[in-house]
């Protein structure tokens, strides 16, 4: 082949696949069930299983039964439902996407949460009762690796298989939930809230162990969209040498904001520049301007507080001068903060030494599958410790007055650090898959 050939055939080529990029569908109308098909829609029958060729099925090979009423209206005669957690995935580039879910069964009550990608709780316990019909609507961000100008997010292993940077969008039903169908159409005006932190805000992926990040969705309405890029065991200078600010703020738009907590970490950073008020002070002043300068606008959270435990029964400070050190950036910069170390401290305190074990990854031996010894973690959440820390990210948004508030859920729960949710009465439809490795961090 002659170098001119190659040239034409090499750029005819890059031009077919910019056509499929921007051919990529990014706008589904899904009717599920065995009955007759929603004009408009497309039917997604019991064995829809996911392939790539598709597109779009039920994922992980758990199954589903279908059901039909038989009714009028064709599409919430019929459904679809399991005895065990099921998944359904549809490929879509990133962006923001608008869900709509048709909740609800003709012949029995159902109570549907609904988690997206790595465990983010959507919804949380929508009721229907027999014969009803519900549809909620929510926004779920999809994020990939790819950072404009040819570079790459340097992503860890672990992350390699996470739902969070995979190239589809996956949703996951609970065990009680009665799908009748789905929506999704991508948009482009949402106020996006991107989050930047470790191993305490991450989405995690397997449970029990789970962090705010992935909770907060669950507080706001459509109008927010949570973009949550943080990963166990980064530091302030490992999210930035991992490219992570720099896919942050390709996609950033202004009036996006980028919430920033790290300490845990950059404790360990022992050189001759390390410190709270050395490395760390410079490096968060450089995600506050960086965001700036993008017309997004930062916001400074203190880190969670371990489970530290004094011997008068009281939390004592184990995150050393890193949380004094942000509050000053914070007051430096002019920017917000949200002093999550003070509220989880209360928090932990009004739980009580023993008691505050139930937000955190204690569990006994053979809680889970594989797990031959105990859990004793003081660092790293469960899901029902997560929730409760994202209710103190929420308190924070409202006290320090950020635009953001007004798109808070109208039934937003009252919540006081003080006086904590019952854990007892929590409840959290547990996921299929679990894991004993322990998180990245400490």
């Amino acid at each position: 082949m002659s170098t001119l050939k190659f040239i034409k055939l090499f750029f005819s080529l890059c031009l077919m696949a910019s056509l499929l990029q921007a051919q990529e569908k990014t706008n589904y109308k899904f009717d599920f069930g065995t009955g007759k098909v929603a004009k408009g829609y497309t039917a997604i029958l019991p064995t829809d299983a996911y392939s790539k060729e598709k597109g779009y099925g039920f994922d992980f090979g758990l199954k589903v039964k279908g059901l039909d009423d038989g009714g009028k209206n064709f599409l919430t005669s019929d459904l679809v439902k399991s005895d065990q957690p099921f998944y359904f995935s549809v490929a879509v580039p990133e962006g923001n996407y608008k869900i709509t879910v048709t909740l609800g069964d003709p012949k029995g009550p159902a109570l549907s949460t609904i988690k997206a990608e790595s465990r983010r709780l959507m919804l949380e316990d929508v009721k229907t009762a027999s014969g009803q019909s519900v549809t909620k609507t929510f926004i779920v961000n999809v994020k990939d690796k790819h950072i404009a100008g040819g570079q790459l997010v340097s992503l860890k292993p672990r992350e390699l298989t996470k739902l969070d940077w995979d190239d589809k969008l996956t949703l996951e039903f609970d065990h009680q939930t009665a799908l009748q169908a789905l929506e999704i159409t991508k948009v482009d005006d949402q106020v996006t809230v991107f989050l930047a932190g470790n191993s305490t805000v991450v989405n995690q992926d397997d449970e029990p162990w789970a962090s705010w990040g992935q909770m907060i969705p669950r507080f706001f309405k459509p109008g927010i969209a949570i973009a949550n890029h943080a990963e166990s065991g980064l530091t302030l200078g490992s999210f930035l040498g991992s490219k992570r600010l720099a896919k942050v703020l390709s996609v950033m738009k202004p009036g996006d904001y980028l919430f920033i907590e790290f300490g845990h970490n950059d404790q360990k950073d022992k050189g001759p520049n390390d410190g709270a008020y050395k490395s760390y002070t410079e490096r968060l002043k450089t995600f506050i301007s960086e965001v700036k300068k993008k017309g997004g606008i930062p916001v400074v959270v203190t880190s969670t507080s371990r489970r530290s435990f004094g011997p008068e029964g009281k939390i004592v400070n184990s995150l050393g001068d890193f949380p004094d050190a942000a509050r000053k950036v914070a007051a430096e910069e002019k920017v917000a903060l949200i002093d999550l170390t003070a509220m989880t401290t209360t928090l932990f305190n009004a739980l009580g030494e023993g008691p505050s074990t139930k937000a955190f990854v204690h569990y006994p031996a053979n809680s889970y599958p594989g797990q031959d010894k105990a859990l004793a973690d003081n660092t790293h959440f469960n899901p029902y410790g997560a929730y409760e820390i994202a209710q103190c990210i929420i308190l924070g948004i409202k006290e320090q007055k950020l635009g953001i508030a007004k798109y808070l859920i109208d039934d937003l729960p009252k919540f006081d650090p003080a006086k904590p949710d019952n854990p007892a009465n929590w409840h959290w439809p547990e996921s299929p898959k679990s894991s004993m490795l322990k998180p990245d961090g400490n």
